[in-house]
């Protein structure tokens, strides 16, 4: 797993130990980035389940102006903290060592350009997530975009959002690439 782009283009990044953690795979992570561009820059991203901090690490080496990490396991926050040190990009970053659900339960401080949620397959969990800031839409900016990553089978085509809309998605083998948007008035 190395960073593919960017400032930090090159850098291997450190796993996560054990089996608690699915990181994207490099095949996956450049096809986000070629559908999300040029639209990178100066953007500011919220990474819901961290894991390893790759996902938010090549945005700021795109040129990100910020990432807010959440991440419960400490084996994987201690990971994003070593791979952000690695790749000298922790200036533009925060780590929360806490569970996402309670994050999102809060009053958001800040709108996200760019929500990323990539939560531990099979339980559910991306699905809760997207409940919770649906509860709480104030956590992704008016233009911004949620981007959920989890396997195909989990997929669940008849969810509707008060506040989201589905507009594209995207298979690479055993990874699907949901996104969403805000859902307009118009």
């Amino acid at each position: 797993m190395r960073v593919i782009s960017g400032w930090a283009k090159g850098v291997t990044l450190a796993s996560v130990p054990g089996k608690s953690t699915r990181p994207i795979t490099d095949r996956v992570k450049e096809a986000l980035f070629n559908i999300l561009a040029s639209d990178v820059a100066g953007t500011t991203w919220l990474d819901l389940f961290g894991g390893t901090g790759a996902v938010g690490i090549e945005a700021l080496s795109r040129d990100a102006e910020a990432v807010v990490f959440i991440e419960i396991n400490y084996q994987a926050y201690k990971t994003i903290l070593q791979n952000l040190e690695t790749t000298e990009l922790s200036d533009f970053a925060t780590v929360h060592k806490m569970d996402a659900f309670n994050y999102l339960r809060g009053t958001p401080d800040q709108s996200f350009d760019v929500i990323y949620n990539a939560p531990p397959q099979y339980q559910g969990i991306w699905v809760k997530a997207m409940q919770a800031l649906d509860e709480n839409p104030g956590w992704l900016a008016e233009n911004g975009i949620i981007i959920v990553q989890i396997h195909p089978k989990e997929y669940l085509d008849e969810i509707a959002y008060a506040n989201f809309v589905e507009f594209d998605q995207r298979n690479y083998g055993d990874t699907r690439l949901v996104f969403y948007k805000r859902r307009s008035d118009e």
